[in-house]
């Protein structure tokens, strides 16, 4: 492997980084909450 990071070892940092499991029902349950999230509302733009 070269100096350079493979885009699967940066992924996994990345989700590392995210506090993300690599259980795969722990990942579900996270993909549930932020699913479930609703967006903030838009603020009437100032014009």
């Amino acid at each position: 492997m070269t100096t350079e990071k493979k885009q699967a070892d940066k992924f996994t940092e990345a989700a590392r980084k995210a506090e993300s499991d690599e259980d795969e029902a722990a990942f579900e349950r996270k993909l549930k909450r932020l699913a479930k999230a609703k967006p903030e509302p838009k603020k009437p733009s100032d014009k």
